[in-house]
């Protein structure tokens, strides 16, 4: 079983937050973080996907975009990708990072959770329970509740 996590979308200001803060919530024995293949670095969690998150329950609060680079990779048992394209951008980034990266939507049918940077509020919330669901998947599946 994983005991390092790592999440990754191409910012690291909207979905992978999002995704490392239910998965830290659901696995709190586990080190969950997260990171971007385009990272906005330095940068906080976009505005629309705070408002969002908070309205749910969720904080961002304290989020600081960070790069996935090679040094990230070897640090964790299991990254966890929004879209099929990270595979390939974190392959070039860290060639050894592929054999350990799956989905965070895996356990739907291989989906993929699109980027809803500058789109509408029911964009947000859509992404926001896609990355609910799924985080809620890969917990049962890590603890053996599912």
């Amino acid at each position: 079983m994983p005991s390092k996590i790592l999440v990754v979308c191409t910012g690291n200001i909207c979905r992978s937050p999002i995704g490392e803060r239910f998965l830290r919530a659901l696995l709190p024995h586990k080190n969950v973080d997260s990171a971007g293949t385009a990272a906005l670095i330095n940068h906080g969690a976009d505005e629309d996907a705070q408002r969002i998150a908070k309205k749910f329950g969720v904080s961002l609060d304290g989020h600081k975009g960070r790069q996935f680079t090679p040094e990230l990779s070897v640090r964790y048992d299991l990254i966890l990708v929004m879209e099929k394209a990270h595979f390939s951008q974190i392959t070039r980034i860290a060639p050894e990072a592929r054999s350990k990266s799956l989905l965070l939507g895996h356990w739907f049918n291989q989906m993929e959770i699109p980027d809803p940077w500058h789109k509408s509020d029911e964009a947000f919330e859509h992404i926001f329970r896609l990355i609910d669901r799924s985080c809620q998947a890969w917990a049962g599946k890590i603890t053996g509740k599912i």
